[in-house]
């Protein structure tokens, strides 16, 4: 009777315990209050809702809601922007009746994602796993997807969401270099094992298509430019051999166990909902909260290492066609379109977009960085003639928009 309830007001998916230590939590000790914010402020119901999120409770367990209003200027569902297009396309192999997994489904690029799965007509169900050590249900505000609260390495919950997928999208991590060099032991739990432990329920929920996000940072220090698939791969950080080794698995899992996968090495990819809040930002995000607070950029270097930046539109767009079509691969495959620009060439471009000049402070450059990336974009190509491509400044423009738009909010 209360599972119909909640359907009735389009409130969907289970947030098991134990509930999460950042962000948004849940808890029952004080009437009338859901949860908690960062630092310990008591949440309320109707603080979640001016958020763009809806909560009911039942006994012992938080929903969260298939949809709701949009959160600050992200677009709803119906009104995709350049960051959440719609995908045409046909699967006729499942019918047109897929539900797809996304690991990491609350973070920068996972949320982006849902928003352009649910989009989809051939789609019926979008399932989100996400432990939100790194991302936040509020990326989500606005998107119909079932929300489980919790890490892909819990059998259980796996087994849970991935009953009955058609495809699992694995883009749950602990990114970044740096902190894989202060704690490689939790790197490689969360991006080698982790991919073992989807894979495995991949294999429970009867070969579900997985695809997978690798890294560029597998390349290392093959000083070869630009980066083919078939280059041998020189990691120089725990981050990029734990992101070998998911790539690797998925590979050994289509040879031993026939289960269709598709590897993607992904370059730097950027765009709205990326956070500048931490320690182990990425240099875009970074770049554009500085300039914005009108702080300096800091580089790390001379700011002549260059980046193949990659919109998280690009990325999207690929994804979404590669579990439409479900699309195999017996190799990886580069996520990037070729392009490459160094830092100092970004600052100027962001100088640009922003209308006036910004200041850059040059610091010792990070260990484990590599020097210059630059995408070989021919297999992809191959497998995705019509992949979408943004021009770096309109990316960055509407980053800068998404940026101020949370300002004002």
């Amino acid at each position: 009777m209360l599972r119909k309830k909640l359907a009735d007001v389009g409130v969907s998916g289970l947030l098991p315990e134990p509930l999460p230590r950042k962000g948004v939590g849940f808890s029952h000790k004080r009437p009338g209050m859901i949860g908690t914010r960062r630092g310990g402020a008591p949440v309320g119901r109707r603080a979640l809702s001016e958020a763009g999120i809806a909560v009911a409770l039942s006994p012992g367990w938080p929903t969260f809601p298939r949809h709701r209003g949009p959160l600050g200027s992200m677009p709803a569902p119906d009104r995709p922007t350049s960051w959440g297009r719609k995908v045409a396309g046909r699967n006729d192999a499942l019918g047109g009746c897929m539900k797809v997994v996304i690991t990491g489904g609350a973070g920068f690029i996972g949320s982006n994602l849902a928003r352009v799965l649910v989009a989809a007509p051939e789609i019926d169900e979008v399932v989100v796993v996400d432990d939100l050590s790194t991302g936040s249900l509020a990326n989500l505000a606005g998107v119909a997807a079932t929300v489980h609260v919790g890490t892909f390495l819990d059998v259980e919950l796996m087994d849970k969401a991935c009953d009955g997928a058609s495809a699992i999208v694995h883009l749950g991590a602990l990114p970044s270099v740096p902190r894989s060099v202060e704690d490689p032991l939790a790197s490689h739990h969360a991006n080698a094992t982790g991919t073992l432990m989807v894979l495995e329920a991949a294999r429970r929920a009867g070969n579900a298509h997985v695809v997978a996000a690798s890294s560029s940072s597998v390349y290392g220090g093959n000083p070869v430019l630009p980066k083919r698939e078939d280059l041998r791969t020189m990691p120089l950080s725990p981050y990029a051999v734990s992101k070998l080794a998911t790539e690797s698995y998925l590979l050994a899992y289509g040879h031993c166990y026939d289960l269709p996968v598709l590897p993607f090495r992904f370059f730097n990819v950027f765009g709205p909902l990326q956070p500048a809040d931490h320690a182990y930002a990425a240099v875009i995000p970074r770049f554009i909260d500085a300039a914005l607070a009108g702080r300096p950029l800091t580089v790390h270097g001379d700011g002549e290492q260059t980046r193949d930046f990659t919109n998280v539109a690009t990325v999207c767009g690929v994804l979404a066609d590669a579990v439409l079509r479900r699309v195999t691969n017996d190799g990886p495959v580069n996520l990037a379109l070729g392009t490459r620009t160094s830092l100092n060439a970004l600052i100027a471009l962001l100088a640009d977009v922003l209308g006036h000049p910004v200041d850059v402070t040059h610091v010792a450059p990070r260990a484990g960085d590599v020097r210059d990336s630059q995408a070989d974009s021919a297999e992809l190509r191959r497998l995705f003639p019509d992949a979408p491509a943004v021009e770096l400044r309109d990316g960055l423009a509407e980053t800068v928009a998404w940026f101020r738009s949370r300002q004002a909010s």
